[in-house]
This record gives structure tokens, C-alpha cells and sequence, in this order.
């Protein structure tokens, strides 16, 4: 929210002297962040206010040149030369004299051009540094209206006036319009402030102007309406509007727009105006069909959603309420015709609304943060003044108010509640009177304090809210710091070692983390080819999420992940290998969780029901890549990622964990059926690795045979106590065994095997070999392993090894392995 000083000081008496450092402080004092402070540009020498007198078109050169006899308070006019063409005779403008040094060290001097002396230059916006408008001059007022000739330009203009911009909370959307804000500034400076939305309304007669019906009055419990007519589509908005509306951060349009802004600044009720012309038939309110559309003022058609809530007429939707209007019925340059809108909408459907259809509107920033309901009625009094004023606009009939709000409850408080929680002894009157500043009404009876929050506080609900204004209005500097005592540190835990580990090791083997957001749709488990009774597809649906396309919780950190390296890819990366580790959220169904007061700490049931409806977070590590493992150079062409690279992250992961992974075949989506692999530790499945399927990688514009593992940290179990291994000094022997493998049976499940009969003397066994095709039959393959032996207490004799490979051979040939005819 953008705040000019000048117009802050219209409804605050701010003591003399006060400077904008000053101003600044109070505003911290009251809660509100400053940030930052816009200064106007400077301009040195004199500029004054002129007023045209005479224009001359001079002709004969490449574009319209205008000589203008223009009164600036002097003896006579000055003769100055213009290429703007935007005013008229008698139209009031700025004129910077000789000796005026404007914005970018521009000096004005008197000179010769066009065959004329131009003893000056009337300027534009821009020129000034007030604004970007450059296609023509600033005209301050028509007809002669407007300052006296001669007169300093700079507090007319605003080059005097300073803008605080200031940082409002979404508790605190009073503070999006100069009466909260006056509000706030006349109680923290300790004076007096008039509230602008306290004038009094007309006693419009008549019979009501437009037919009205509220079908959904939870969505919208007051709507008012008034109906203008006989207003001037040519009418300018007066310069003091379009500087306040410049300086809020806000564009000009025309003025039927510009009031309806302007007073959403002013009093904060948004308001929109219909082309009354373009209206047919009686207004409902209601929410959309299906199937319904709307083409907004920004010229797109939306599909509407039955959650949205519309302004229609007999043609069907004409605006999408709390948010934007519609271009059937859009204010235009021959509109004389006028309907005000004015409306209290339900903060919660205009959040969903606005997030929906991605349409972010200064309107929808204020109904999301609560507006005052007693506005509306001031508000389209305060705009038909100002239509009426500026542009000859009449009111026609009594406006419409449908009100079907209720009474609002009392909020009971403990006096001395503020002062136990903040540790600052108030007084019951001091809690009181700042109760009354905020705008309460207080019923004090004895220790116990009856508050009704005012009408503009939507935030004020319960007693903790209560206390924090008392606390606020105080002031924050009182309660006293003071830190507890800090308990000695006892470490990171067992978990957070763990996974600090993981990311660790996957870092330095060459994977770079990429965290995604949490959240997942329907179309990227699509992607990924799940089945429709596949436990990932149970998510849990967010009540606000931060996009429509994507309302659930991850049950798979693969989508994210997934995305990430084709969002890299398409950018040009070649080799990329990602991971990620964070929580996922198994779906299922769970109990509601209560929804406990703020009074006091919920009881041991409350907390463990609270608890029960929490989700299982479950902490899941995964991987992803593509493109070249090892990159290629002047020593070879390089090794492209595999398979066989996702399980090797398993690995890593396990390892980094401290515990023993074995691998087998298996088959899960999103990965190719015949080269999944099942990561298993004690028996249990705890992820999967592999290549990822076809038709996974070309719907999600991945490269083909992209690989990716997956792996539930939190079910591995504890590792157990390092122990370092026993160290033997007798030397070892080396033993490689060929055999021939069945292709159904896996290379771990024979390394299993191997380790088995080996028995006692085993120290280990690597894969160093395979072979496919003659001699070896059809079927099968070779596997080579070459095994370490050892004793520790004695040098291995022949009929030792012989020994071991007879236990060996024992095992493995009872699963229908045999040893190659080389080795036997």
C-alpha cells in the first residue's frame, strides 16, 4: 500500500514538524513494515502554473507545432513553442521558465526554434518525474479551472509530496485504504483524525433503480447497487485524482473507473462500474454452471467453475464477483449510463476464485483480507459525488442494499489477560481505552470485559487477537526481552544423522539436489503410467493450494524430480543427474481434526486426535538421470547413465546408512518392467531403480532410457553399532569360480549363494564377468566371481581352498547352477 503524505495529512492533524523519518517510525511502532520511501524527483528554478491565452498553428514543418501565448502570472504572456497538441485555450498547465533544471539535469533556457522564441516549455508527466505519460502535456484543469496563473507547480503537482510504501500483513487489510490508515497514524501520533467514511449518505428517494437477487447470501451478505445517468464520457478525471491514483501505484482509464479506484484507496470498499446501457434484465448473484463462460475486461474467456461466484443479468455472467468485471458490459468511451456495484463478499471464495483463474486484482487482494460491510453504501455515495462533481453524472432512483449480515458476537477478555501474556502490568482502563482506539465496543463488567470488534476488524475473533492490539497500540517497546534460560545441546539425532549422510554421499558422487515443491496432480501421476488402484494415487487434497493444477500432497518425490530434469534438459543441459530427499504423504482415509481455542493448551484426547488426523510423512530419497554418467574426452566417447547407475544410488543411500542392500528383479510403475529392479533389505522392499518406461519418458519429454531410483528412507532399519573388522595377518588366497546361470536367477541372488558356502574362511566376492552366447547354452549366462579367502589364525592350505569351493558348488548346484566346464 502506497501512502502520499499530502493526502494522509487531509485526515490526520500531524503535529508540525513532523518529518517523513518520523512518520516512518510511527509506522513501525503500529506493526506496519516500511518498504520503501519514494521521494519525488527534484527540480530546481522556478516552475509555476500557466494558462494558455492564445495558440498559433505553425505550419510548413514535419509534425504539428503549436506557439502558445501562455499567462504565468507575469506582466504579459510568454510566447512558447509545443509539439503537444492535448489542450486547448484556456486549459491550465505547468511551465518551467528559464533557469529550471527538470529530472536528468534538463536546463530550461530560452531559445529559438521553429522560427519563433520559446521562453520556457510546458511540460508533461513525465518530463516532470511524476509519471510516464509522454504523449502529451499535463493539463491541470479546463475552462480556466484550476490554480491562479504564477502559482508554484510544485505542491499542485505533487514534486513535494512524499509516498511511504508500506508492507500490509493479510490480518491487517484495513490498512489497504487512507482511512485504516488514518486510522492507525492519528492513534499512534496521539492526534486528531477525521474517518472518511463517515459522511453522510444522501436520502436518495425513489423506488429502487435495478432489480437485485442475492442467491447465495453466505458467498455475499450485503450487496448494493446505485444508477447513474447523464454522465459525460468525455469528461477528463480531475489531475488531483490522477496524481493520487499515479502516486498509488494505480493507471488512469477514464473517469468512471478512476472514481471507483479512487474511492477503493479512499475508504477501501472496491467497487465496479457497469455500462448501465449494456445491463439487460434483473442482476442475480449466484454461482456458476456448468459449463458457463465469461470474457473479463482483460479480453480472456475463462471456463467457469461452480465454485465461482458470478454477477449475471438475463444474457448470463457479467462479472466475476470480488474480482473482475466482464467485457460485455465494460465502461466505454460513449458510456453516459452507469451502474455502481458495491458488495461484501466472502473472504475464503474470492481467495479461490482469484488463485483459480490467476487473476491477482487489487479488488481481490481486499475482499481476501475482510473489507468493512458498512462501506458499501458510503462508497457508492462517495463515487456518484464524485461523478456527479467531474463528470454531470445524476443519481437515478434509491440504490439497492441487500443486507442479510447478522449481529457479531462479543468477545469475552480478562482485564488482566494483555498483561499476563506480555508481562507489562495494564490497567483495566488503560485495556479499555486501547480496545476503544482499535474501534471496539467495550461492556466492562468487573474483571471480565464484554468486546464487540468494529465492523472493519474481521481478523478480531477471538481474546488472543484482543490482547495483541492492546499490546500493539501500547507499544511493542515495553514488553520486556528477556531470554530463557537455553537447555545444553544434546546433538543432531540418529534420523537427522542419517539423512544428512544421504544427501552427502548422493553429493559426492556427482548427483546435485533439487528440491520441488510438495504438491502434485492428477495429470503427473498420469505421466508416470500409475494404475487406477495404485496406493500413489490416494493423495491428500490441500484446502487452499497454491495452484488449481496441482491440490494434493506428494505420494512419490518422482513427478517433482521428474520435472526438474526435463525443465533442465529443454534448457540445454546434457548430463544432468538429480536428486531429492523430503517427505511424502500417503494418502488414505483419517478422522477430522478438531479445531481447538486459543484459551488454553487442548487436553491429552484433544492432542491425540490431532495428532491421528495428521498424515504420515514418510522421508523418501530419490534419483534421476540422463544423458552421460562419465563424460567423453580424448580418452573415449564416454559412458551413457543406466540402470545399472540407479541401483548403484541405492547403494550409496544404503551404505550412508549403514545398512545391506540386496537387489532383485521386479516391476513397478513408472519403470520399464523388465529392467525394474527391487531394492530389499531384511527381507523387506524398500524402493525400486531402473530405466524408466517409453511411454513415461515421451509423455513427460524425457530422453529415452532416463533412469531413476526411489527408496523409503524411513523404513530401513537402524544401523547397528560400527564395529570395525577383524584384521588378519596371515596372507589371503584368491579364488574365481565361472558358472552357469539360469537367466531367470539374478547376479545377487548367486552372490548370496556364494557367500553362503564359503562359509568361515569367506572375505569377499566381486562380479567381474558375463558372458552370453557359445559356448554357454541358450537360456543361461556366465557369471565370473573372483573371492577372497582368509584364515585368521592360520596360512589357507590347498585342501582348504579345495574345501570351500566343494561347500560352494554344493549350494549353488541344488538351484540348478553349475560350474563352467573350464573351471571344473
Amino acid at each position: 500500500m502506497r501512502v502520499p503524505i499530502g493526502w494522509l495529512a487531509e485526515y490526520v492533524d500531524v503535529p508540525a514538524g513532523t518529518t517523513v523519518e518520523d512518520l516512518d517510525a510511527a509506522f513501525v511502532r503500529l506493526g506496519l513494515e516500511v518498504e520503501e520511501v519514494h521521494r519525488p524527483a527534484e527540480v530546481t528554478g522556478p516552475l509555476v502554473v500557466g494558462r494558455v491565452r492564445e495558440i498559433e498553428e505553425l505550419t510548413g514543418f514535419k509534425k504539428p507545432i503549436r506557439y502558445c501565448r501562455v499567462d504565468v502570472g507575469e506582466a504579459g504572456p510568454r510566447g512558447i513553442v509545443c509539439g503537444a497538441s492535448n489542450f486547448a485555450v484556456d486549459d491550465t498547465v505547468v511551465v518551467a521558465l528559464p533557469g529550471a533544471v527538470l529530472p536528468g539535469g534538463f536546463e530550461i533556457a530560452a531559445r529559438t526554434t521553429y522560427d519563433h522564441v520559446s521562453d520556457g516549455m510546458i511540460c508533461s508527466a513525465r518530463e516532470l518525474g511524476i509519471g510516464e505519460d509522454h504523449t502529451g502535456i499535463l493539463v491541470l484543469g479546463t475552462g480556466g479551472e484550476g490554480p491562479e496563473p504564477g502559482a508554484d507547480a510544485r505542491p499542485v503537482v505533487g514534486l513535494d509530496d512524499v509516498v511511504i510504501e508500506l508492507a500490509v500483513t493479510p490480518d491487517r487489510g484495513y490498512c489497504l485504504a487512507m482511512r485504516g490508515i488514518a486510522r492507525e497514524m492519528g492513534t499512534g501520533l496521539g492526534v486528531g483524525w477525521r474517518d472518511p467514511g463517515a459522511a453522510e449518505v444522501p436520502a436518495w428517494s425513489g423506488e429502487p433503480a435495478w432489480d437485485v437477487t442475492v442467491a447465495d447470501p453466505d458467498r455475499c451478505d450485503r450487496f448494493s447497487m446505485v444508477a447513474l445517468e447523464g454522465l459525460d464520457p468525455t469528461a477528463p478525471s480531475p489531475w488531483w485524482m490522477r496524481r493520487r491514483l499515479a502516486q498509488s501505484g494505480i493507471r488512469t482509464i477514464s473517469l468512471a473507473v478512476d472514481v471507483t479506484n479512487y474511492v477503493m484507496l479512499e475508504l477501501g470498499q472496491p467497487m465496479h462500474a457497469f455500462d448501465r446501457d449494456a445491463v439487460t434484465g434483473p442482476i442475480v448473484v449466484r454461482r456458476a454452471r456448468e459449463g458457463e463462460r465469461l470474457t473479463t475486461l482483460d479480453g480472456a474467456a475463462r471456463v467457469l467453475d461452480a465454485d465461482d461466484l458470478l454477477i449475471t443479468d438475463d444474457t448470463g455472467p457479467i462479472g466475476l464477483a470480488a474480482v473482475m468485471g466482464g467485457a460485455s458490459t465494460e465502461i466505454g468511451d460513449g458510456t453516459t449510463s452507469v451502474l455502481l456495484e458495491a458488495a461484501h463478499w466472502e473472504p475464503t471464495g474470492v481467495a479461490r476464485t482469484a488463485r483459480r483463474h490467476r487473476l491477482p486484482s487489487e479488488a481481490a487482494k481486499r475482499f481476501e483480507r475482510g473489507v468493512d460491510p458498512e462501506m458499501t453504501v458510503a462508497a457508492l455515495a462517495r463515487a456518484a459525488q464524485l461523478l456527479a462533481e467531474h463528470g454531470g453524472a445524476r443519481v437515478v432512483g434509491a440504490p439497492v442494499d441487500v443486507d442479510t449480515r447478522g449481529p457479531r458476537p462479543a468477545i469475552t477478555l480478562d482485564a488482566d489477560r494483555p498483561g499476563r501474556v506480555s508481562g507489562v502490568p495494564y490497567a483495566p482502563a488503560q485495556v479499555v481505552e486501547l480496545l476503544g482506539a482499535v474501534g471496539c465496543a467495550v461492556d466492562a463488567d468487573g474483571p471480565r470485559l464484554a468486546v464487540t470488534p468494529p465492523s472493519w476488524r474481521p481478523d478480531l475473533t477471538d481474546p488472543a487477537d484482543l490482547v495483541e492490539e492492546v499490546v500493539r497500540l501500547a507499544g511493542y517497546d515495553d514488553v520486556p526481552s528477556v531470554l530463557p534460560t537455553a537447555p545444553p545441546g544434546r546433538g543432531l539425532t540418529d534420523t537427522q544423522r542419517r539423512r544428512r549422510a544421504i544427501g552427502r554421499a548422493l553429493a559426492e558422487a556427482g548427483h546435485v539436489e533439487a528440491p520441488a515443491y510438495p504438491f502434485v496432480g492428477t495429470p503427473a501421476l498420469d505421466a508416470l503410467g500409475l494404475p487406477d488402484d495404485d496406493p500413489r494415487r490416494q493423495v491428500l487434497l490441500v484446502r487452499n493450494p497454491l495452484r488449481e493444477e496441482e491440490p494434493g500432497l506428494r505420494t512419490t518425490l518422482l513427478p517433482g524430480l521428474l520435472g526438474t530434469l526435463a525443465r533442465n534438459l529443454a534448457r540445454g543441459q546434457r548430463d544432468v543427474a538429480l536428486f531429492e530427499h523430503g517427505s511424502v504423504f500417503p494418502g488414505g482415509v483419517r478422522g477430522p481434526a478438531p479445531l481447538p481455542g486459543v484459551e488454553a493448551r487442548p487436553d491429552e484426547e484433544t492432542l491425540a486426535a490431532l495428532l491421528a488426523a495428521v498424515p504420515e510423512q514418510p522421508w523418501h530419497v530419490a534419483v534421476a538421470l540422463a544423458g552421460n554418467r562419465e563424460p567423453r574426452g580424448w580418452w573415449g566417447p564416454g559412458r551413457p547413465a543406466g540402470w545399472a547407475d540407479a541401483v548403484q544410488a541405492a547403494r550409496l543411500v544404503a551404505a550412508a546408512a549403514g545398512v545391506e542392500l540386496f537387489v532383485r528383479p521386479g516391476e513397478r510403475a513408472p519403470w520399464h518392467p523388465g529392467r525394474c529392479a527391487e531394492l530389499v533389505v531384511d527381507d523387506r522392499v524398500v524402493g525400486h531403480a531402473g530405466e524408466l518406461h517409453p511411454r513415461v519418458c515421451a509423455a513427460l519429454g524425457l530422453p529415452a532410457r532416463t533412469s531413476a531410483m526411489e527408496l523409503d528412507v524411513d523404513a530401513l532399519p537402524a544401523a547397528g553399532v560400527p564395529v570395525g573388522p577383524p584384521i588378519s595377518t596371515f596372507p589371503p588366497v584368491f579364488l574365481d569360480l565361472a558358472f552357469v546361470v539360469p537367466d531367470e536367477i539374478t547376479a545377487s541372488h548367486v552372490e548370496s549363494l556364494v557367500r553362503g558356502g564359503a562359509g568361515e574362511l569367506f572375505e569377499s566376492v566381486r562380479l567381474f564377468d558375463v558372458w552370453s552366447g557359445p559356448p554357454v547354452p541358450a537360456g543361461s549366462r556366465s557369471l565370473a566371481y573372483s573371492l577372497v579367502l582368509r584364515a585368521p589364525d592360520r596360512t589357507l592350505t590347498a585342501a582348504d581352498v579345495a574345501h570351500v569351493r566343494e561347500g560352494i558348488l554344493a549350494v549353488v548346484e541344488m538351484q540348478g547352477i553349475t560350474l563352467r566346464s573350464g573351471d571344473a
